[in-house]
């Protein structure tokens, strides 16, 4: 099975070198501004002060508060255990149970020695990494490593920190080596065959350049980012879902939430100096200009006023990205290095550009003589800035009316690895197929609730068939609404066996409200659990999720996901029932939820499914790797060949056929992008095993009367 093969080798071989990209680009700048530690201590007791007076179950400050905070910062700041050494742990373990007293006295001791340790070590290792990778590299010795990397103690010398070294990067080669031998191997021409030697060569040569690039990011990260890994380590020990936010992190969180942006509509990337064109998004400036290219470079910035244009290579991405960026209608001229190797500047118009992925999206779906709707929604996205911005609850109203004008006789709503977002749009939401009553409850600190009713007076603009379909990763949101539906009777929950399990709510508080010295700059937002919200059953669905209705096995059935999963989440608990009247449409609800398990249950493809997921639960925790390369063959050919039962779902294609609605074909005729985004999910569906269930679903599904109303498109 190509997915377990592909997730086993990235997780153990070439997944190395994302792991030491992952921690290298999380480094800084040596240079330390002073006034950086003055913001530290003023921000490290801020919100000690606003999480013990704001959070809605605060932890106390312990001195196992600090103990736990402790392990989990230094794991972060070296989960690899590839910078620090043992004496540097003892000599932080010196501050190991002070961190509730730092807290209360804005002291940032433990931060700043290992922070500038860390800077030290990381100086050292990538010398230690240069060394190394000029080394021979015996693939015939007998060895293994153990990615485990947790459970593994710190080097106590630079030698043992080297031998570590030393045996990630022959993983990391040994990965690609074996990789380039399998290629070679199915050249049809074999007279283009290159020898051992020069493979070698070349997989050497690919791990040095990512090593030299995920070093070169050092420069892209600051003093603050660090920063906010011990502000989070403190958050979390709250709830998993307490977090700092510097700045620019929190915009990045309104854009996720928003799916705008305003700028020139590009995503970038920084390799090594230079910063290039990654994406282009539909619709955008740089999309509508048809002159900029994935892969030119950009190497100038000049503002419309400016009299020089500023160079941008070696700058870091974040700096960058804010010249670039900027306010609609303004205009930023762009010297842009093409692929051809041509330079040219472009003037660009700064727009509010949409992320199109962000939005829901429909489709038809023809089976049997019969039309159904799809409508997966990735997020409850909303603006905060604009509130006649784009908001998931309308959209989706849209995407019934859509459906509906298209004899739509049964909706599929995908909420599968959906986060959440806005309370407000999922109560509209879940207005959209009750007529009345209660959507969630909400529970405040003080013991006092309130119950947020459906806000519509009684219109529904479905009242048809409703399966909801779900899985380990339907959170927050996600899960108010599947839960409401099903207390309510009204739809049919498909899925994992719960979902993720986030009962609570979060609020963003501005920190720079509460600071009174200007000089010190932007303090950022912290994201603060302010509430916990229940079923109208009075169950909450933290930690336990909702649970389908129809339990379908999937690839994560016995990996361990989800808030009970966290570390510090808090508890499940359940208070009074709202007063609320189940939904009486359908005729035989039961009936379609046994039929449908005993589907699941007797179909040799989700019988397949379970196997894989045991099987590949156990080949995870198998960390012991050979850095032989006879045994890291035969350890491969061994998983391969153990997986080979599983592939026949490369073939699986249901018997659905898919449209889009009139008005997204028009939209796609206007739009390359958009019509090549349409048909990569349209070619995903037609391999949806768990879709196709969900149609028979709504196919068994018997209705006692349907009055749909007649409400109209946004204009």
């Amino acid at each position: 099975m190509k997915y377990i093969m592909n997730f086993l080798k990235n997780n153990f071989a070439i997944g190395i070198i994302t792991l030491l990209v992952a921690t290298a680009s999380c480094s800084f700048t040596n240079t330390i501004d002073p006034g950086d530690k003055e913001k530290e201590e003023v921000l490290i007791q801020l919100v000690g002060q606003l999480l013990k007076r704001n959070h809605f179950s605060p932890a106390d400050l312990t001195d196992q508060f600090s103990a736990d905070v402790y392990k989990n910062f230094i794991n972060d700041l070296d989960p690899g255990r590839r910078y620090f050494l043992a004496s540097d742990i003892e000599e932080f373990k010196a501050y190991e149970y002070q961190i509730d007293d730092q807290i209360r006295e804005g002291n940032v001791a433990l931060f700043t020695l290992a922070y500038e340790r860390l800077l030290k070590r990381q100086d050292q290792s990538e010398k230690i990494y240069l060394e190394v990778i000029q080394e021979p590299l015996d693939f015939d010795k007998q060895e293994e490593i153990d990615t485990d990397y947790e459970k593994m103690s710190y080097a106590e010398n630079k030698a043992q920190l080297k031998d570590h070294w030393r045996k990630l990067i022959k993983l990391s080669v040994l990965g690609n080596y074996y990789d380039k031998i399998e290629e070679q191997a199915d050249l049809k021409d074999q007279s283009k065959a290159k020898s051992e030697e020069t493979l070698k060569k070349e997989a050497i040569e690919e791990v040095r350049k990512s090593l030299a690039e995920s070093f070169d990011l050092n420069d892209d990260v600051e003093r603050m980012d660090y920063f906010s890994l011990f502000m989070n380590a403190i958050t979390t020990h709250f709830d998993p879902h307490t977090n700092f936010f510097p700045p620019r992190n929190k915009d990045r969180f309104d854009t996720s939430m928003s799916g705008k942006l305003e700028g020139i509509g590009a995503r970038l990337q920084k390799k090594m100096d230079y910063i290039s064109v990654i994406e282009i998004i539909s619709g955008g400036p740089a999309w509508r200009s048809e002159k900029i290219e994935i892969g030119d470079k950009i190497l100038k910035v000049k503002q419309e006023k400016d009299t020089v244009a500023t160079s941008i290579v070696g700058m870091r991405i974040a700096d960058a990205v804010e010249l670039i960026k900027g306010p609609k209608g303004t205009k930023v001229i762009l010297t842009l290095k093409k692929v051809d190797g041509t330079v040219e500047d472009l003037t660009l118009t700064r727009d509010v550009v949409e992320i199109e992925e962000t939005f829901a999206k429909s489709m038809i779906i023809e089976n049997e003589g019969m039309n159904y709707g799809l409508i997966d929604l990735p997020k409850f996205y909303f603006d905060m800035e604009d509130r006649n911005g784009r908001a998931a609850g309308e959209d989706i109203a849209n995407e019934i009316i859509k459906l509906k004008k298209q004899g739509m006789q049964g909706l599929v709503l995908d909420l599968r690895n959906n986060g959440g977002g806005s309370l407000g749009e999922v109560i509209k939401m879940a207005g959209l197929f009750i007529e009345e009553g209660p959507v969630v409850q909400v529970a405040y600190p003080n013991g006092r609730t309130r119950i947020h009713d459906d806000p519509d007076n009684g219109e529904v603009l479905w009242d048809g068939p409703l399966v909801i379909m779900v899985n380990e990763f339907s959170a927050s949101a996600s899960e108010i609404l599947a839960a409401a539906m099903q207390d309510y009777d009204r739809a049919v929950i498909l899925g994992s066996k719960q979902t993720f399990g986030k009962g609570t709510v979060q609020q963003f508080q501005d920190l720079n409200r509460y600071i009174t010295n200007g000089n010190l700059g932007d303090f950022g937002f912290i994201k603060l659990t302010t509430q916990k919200f229940y079923r109208v059953n009075g169950g909450s669905t933290q930690l336990e999720g909702v649970k389908s209705d129809v339990v379908a096995p999937d690839r994560y059935s016995y990996i361990d996901l989800g808030e009970k999963d966290e570390q510090f989440p808090l508890p499940y608990d359940e208070i009074p029932a709202a007063e609320y009247n189940r939904f009486t449409g359908y005729l035989n609800l039961s009936e379609a939820i046994k039929n449908s398990q005993e589907r699941i249950d007797n179909d040799p493809k989700f019988q397949l499914i379970d196997e894989s997921a045991k099987w590949l639960k156990k080949q995870r925790e198998d960390n012991v790797i050979p850095l032989n390369l006879e045994a890291y063959k035969n350890r491969l050919e061994n998983l391969e060949n153990q997986s080979k039962r599983f592939d026949q779902f490369e073939d699986y294609k249901n018997e659905l056929s898919f449209k889009l609605t009139p008005a997204d074909e028009f939209a796609t005729k206007q739009d390359s992008i958009l019509k090549k985004k349409r048909e990569r999910w349209q070619e995903g569906l037609q391999t949806d095993l768990y879709l196709n269930e969900a149609v028979n679903i709504l196919k068994d599904l018997k209705m006692k009367n349907i009055k749909n109303s007649n409400l109209t498109l946004k204009d």
